[in-house]
């Protein structure tokens, strides 16, 4: 790809990203007004075995896709594209076609399990768009292979507008009398609504690029098989998939029964569940779209540094990027830990989503740098390494879920986060510092940060008693700590000129 078109793209895919994840966190706000933490909990049960679906519906089939697609654009060859393009096609809808027969048949005995009967309607309804969301795969993998990135992302926006949208005129339809049960059940309906819309619209994009691209085509005289490349690609991602995301579900499905063990009431730890997942960790990776961005364009320079050999480039771009996951992770951990309680009763209404929110900001740089460094793993070719640490993760938090919510409760769940974290934080970033020859300078990176964060909150905290609650106190608030934080990471000298002239710099050739 030239330097223009991934430009381009990688801008599109920011962009989107950054819309993407506004619209989820207010479309999160109005939910949480109209349901309260424990219809957020029973979405949230619902959700969990929605994406353990979709997982299975997409297959892995978007790389394989794309893999295939991309050698049959350089050998021109118009027949292989178009036959890929049918099987992948026939495949997505018939392994989400089986996906769905199995959720609507076997939503009984997953309400049971999960226990709570109110998830069987939604789950029933939840099948319905698996078959589209495997055929968009397939379609975005389309696109990732002509090195088109608009298609995809106008898809997302659209699907999470009609989403939005769908659900707000539902919910106002059915009226205040509405129960968790339908509210939930109206929300997997706009959710097959938005996945169907998105389908439609990328069918439609790619007709209109295959109409283009064909003409620059040829057709070949032999017929490749395609089916055995096609599977061979898939399967190990998706067997890797499946089971991570399979550790997932029972992870949630396990957390408020093991809940209700120490609260005694069902209710209260489906609201607690809410609180925690539903409510204060979308928040707490809200802002991360921005910081996650500036991150996400060094991660396609690794990669090309990677693959080029170029030992010192790679070395310098982690240790880059590391430093600035790390201290704006820190920074957005000190805001939530200082304003989290007052943010939470802002947007929520509710104490308990700020307590979550204020002790969960100490662990916001840990999460970060586990998301970021995961990511940069992939690009320097370790994502088997990286799926695995997720596979193990998931089995140490299920063992633990099991030991300790019957005995401390929601604080229990909270140390179990904890663990989590510095476990896969330390996995990943252990093996991103081996892998690229970068070595982790303490005091610079975390201390420093650390500590200037430590003052800055303080000051927070001492103008968050002399001002009224509100949203422009906050602001107030946030601005200043942003600005004082800023000013003292460059005056110690955390990031440097040279810094600045790296992320600037074109790649050299060898």
């Amino acid at each position: 790809m030239n330097k223009r078109a991934f430009v381009k793209n990688t801008a599109a895919m920011t962009v989107t990203s950054l819309i993407l994840r506004t619209l989820g966190i207010v479309f999160r706000i109005f939910i949480s007004n109209r349901v309260g933490a424990e219809g957020m909990g029973l979405y949230q049960l619902v959700f969990s075995v929605y994406v353990l679906g979709t997982t299975f519906a997409s297959a892995g089939l978007t790389t394989a896709v794309t893999c295939l697609v991309t050698a049959a654009l350089a050998r021109k060859d118009r027949q292989s594209i178009r036959r890929i393009m049918r099987l992948s096609l026939i495949l997505s809808v018939g392994i989400g076609a089986l996906t769905a027969v199995i959720l609507y048949l076997g939503a009984p005995l997953i309400g049971v399990l999960m226990g709570d009967l109110r998830t069987i309607p939604a789950l029933r309804i939840s099948g319905v768009a698996l078959p589209f969301i495997g055929c968009s795969s397939c379609i975005k993998g389309y696109f990732a292979a002509r090195r088109r990135a608009g298609p995809p992302c106008v898809s997302q926006i659209l699907e999470q507008v009609v989403r939005i949208g769908g659900i707000l005129m539902l919910l106002g339809a059915a009226g205040d009398t509405c129960s968790l049960a339908e509210a939930c059940l109206i929300i997997l309906i706009g959710d097959a609504l938005s996945e169907t819309v998105a389908f439609l619209y990328l069918s439609i994009c790619y007709r209109l690029d295959w109409r283009q691209c064909r003409l620059s085509l040829t057709l070949p005289k032999t017929r490749r098989p395609l089916l055995r490349p096609l599977l061979g690609i898939a399967m190990p991602l998706t067997a890797g998939r499946y089971l991570a995301t399979i550790l997932r579900t029972v992870e949630n499905v396990l957390v408020p029964a093991r809940l209700t063990l120490f609260t005694g009431s069902a209710a209260l730890s489906l609201a607690q569940y809410g609180a925690v997942k539903g409510m204060a960790l979308p928040l707490v990776f809200f802002p991360s779209a921005f910081l996650m961005t500036v991150s996400g364009l060094l991660i396609p320079e690794l990669a090309d540094a990677h693959a080029l050999g170029q030992r010192k480039q790679v070395a310098r771009l982690t240790a880059l990027t590391m430093r600035m996951t790390v201290a704006g992770g820190i920074l957005i951990g000190c805001f939530f830990t200082v304003l989290g309680d007052a943010l939470g009763q802002y947007l929520y209404n509710d104490r308990t989503v700020g307590l979550c929110l204020q002790i969960l900001g100490p662990l916001t740089p840990i999460m970060y740098m586990d998301s970021v460094a995961s990511g940069m793993l992939k690009g320097l070719g370790e994502q088997v390494r990286s799926l695995w640490y997720g596979v193990a993760d998931s089995i140490v938090r299920i063992l633990l879920i099991l030991v300790l919510l019957p005995r401390y409760g929601i604080a229990g769940f909270l140390f179990v986060m904890l663990l989590s974290n510095l476990l896969t934080a330390f996995l990943s970033t252990h093996r991103l510092l081996t892998v690229s020859d970068c070595r982790l300078r303490w005091g610079r990176w975390i201390g420093l940060p650390a500590l200037i964060a430590v003052g800055v909150g303080s000051m927070g905290r001492m103008a968050a008693t002399h001002l009224p609650v509100g949203l422009p106190a906050m602001a107030l608030i946030g601005s200043g700590m942003l600005l004082v934080y800023m000013v003292l990471i460059l005056m110690f000298r955390c990031f440097t000129k040279e810094d600045l002239q790296l992320l600037k710099k074109k790649r050299q050739p060898v």
